[in-house]
């Protein structure tokens, strides 16, 4: 292969000579200075972090396996998303030449149809948080990769068209997280699976497939799911309120994500977090936030008040928890907040009124509406807010600030609004 051809391949190492050769890439912390192995095609010497990002570079080969080896001894981390690697083979090579290499993203890399072959697997056996979005790759390999990394903490599947789950002869004892966002899965039979592939699960974010149900008994999901602390749900097809019910029965599950399913829809915001919080009492985190025990003990009381019109046998079990712990609650008052209205006596010289008040309006307002009904010229008056009750004793307020509203002078039915003219004779009967 001449040169000409490798530059058009775009392999592994010359990709690397060129992002994080000194003149592009600058000297700083972290960074490791090595010289280059005698006849190498990189040339000086290459500034290499410990986190390499080399995505949508065009990568489709390795190159040569000892200057990966020279280069990539101390490295850690390792971002091959958006580049051309269908060849199981070539990734290998790269990945055995990085002996510490914990983290491996091979992101929207075309994989459909190319095998794993458990002879090149063993070279990921240090690998762990794996990261396969978006790549079409089959179960089997998934599971021949999961077979040969004992250490794997954490696995990406998103967006990869699974509607269906590949059972495996052996399970993934060490992984703690899945996240398998964005495809097809609708049965619950399928997601179930993961129970026994990932035993030690504590994390499993389902968000953006079409599961419409939790279709499992308690002992079924005990035993299936014994360290599930978190699972994603957003965007499910879940209808119907007793799968939100069977989440109780993850025995250790204390943070859910329970948002854009159909079951929700015809909620406002603050009854969906109040009836999801009252059903999961063992519930510490919801829709990514706390959950205080007075927010906790408002929806329990909520959800009581919800349902206690219900016929009995449309009743929650959770409903009979909540009323042997509260007792049956009165229906909360409804509270009017509509603007209020109030009739004064409007006395101008002789004359005397009465007037509907919006309270919300304010005095600069209110002076325009006397204007208008008595004929007198811009600011041609003054108000007076006389207490039906007090005046004898502080005598008549005068509405001074235009900006205020007249609810905050405490005008009553019977109080009486002064005007006085600042030009005189300009009230008459007709004017009213």
């Amino acid at each position: 292969m001449d040169s000409s051809d490798e530059e058009e391949e775009r392999t592994f190492i010359r990709v690397l000579s060129e992002k994080y050769n000194p003149e592009n890439f600058p000297y700083g912390q972290g960074v490791v200075v090595l010289p280059s192995p005698p006849g190498s095609p990189v040339k000086d010497r290459l500034f290499l972090p410990s986190i390499l990002v080399l995505n949508d570079c065009g990568i489709s080969k390795a190159g040569d396996r000892s200057d990966i080896e020279a280069f990539c001894a101390h490295v850690l981390e390792l971002d091959l998303a958006y580049n051309q690697l269908n060849d199981w083979g070539e990734i290998s090579t790269i990945v055995s030449s990085i002996p510490h290499l914990d983290f491996l993203n091979l992101s929207m890399n075309p994989l459909s149809g190319v095998q794993l072959q458990p002879s090149l697997a063993d070279v990921f056996s240090r690998v762990r948080r794996l990261v396969l979005i978006n790549t079409q790759v089959s179960w089997d390999t998934v599971h021949t990769l999961t077979q040969h990394t004992p250490e794997l903490k954490e696995l990406f599947l998103c967006l990869n068209g699974y509607d269906t789950v590949s059972e495996s002869q052996a399970s993934c004892p060490s992984l703690s997280l899945l996240q398998i966002t964005g495809n097809q899965l609708q049965d619950w039979a399928e997601v179930r699976k993961f129970g026994l592939l990932y035993p030690s699960l504590s994390t499993l974010v389902l968000a953006n497939n079409s599961v419409s149900s939790v279709g499992d008994t308690k002992e079924t999901l005990e035993r299936l799911f014994p360290n599930l602390r978190s699972i994603n749900l957003n965007n499910s097809g879940l209808s119907q309120w007793e799968d939100i019910e069977r989440l109780n029965f993850f025995p250790k599950l204390e943070d859910v994500k329970a948002q854009g399913m159909p079951l929700l829809q015809s909620y406002s915001t603050q009854e969906r977090r109040s009836l999801l919080l009252a059903q999961l009492p063992s519930v510490m985190v919801l829709n990514g936030s706390a959950i205080s025990e007075g927010e906790r003990e408002d929806a329990e009381r909520f959800f009581i008040r919800y349902y206690q019109d219900f016929p009995q046998q449309k009743l929650p079990q959770r409903y009979h928890v909540l009323v042997s712990k509260y007792g049956h609650l009165a229906p909360l008052a409804e509270v009017d907040l509509s603007p209020r209205c109030t009739v004064v006596d409007v006395r101008c010289g002789d004359r005397v009124e009465p007037v509907t008040l919006r309270l919300e309006q304010t005095v600069g307002e209110l002076k325009k509406q006397l204007k208008a009904l008595l004929q007198l010229p811009t600011n041609g008056i003054r108000l007076f807010h006389v207490d039906k009750e007090m005046s004898s004793m502080f005598g008549p307020e005068e509405l001074k600030c235009s900006f205020r509203a007249l609810h905050s002078y405490s005008i009553q039915d019977g109080d009486e609004i002064l005007v006085v003219p600042k030009v005189k004779n300009r009230c008459s009967s007709s004017d009213f």
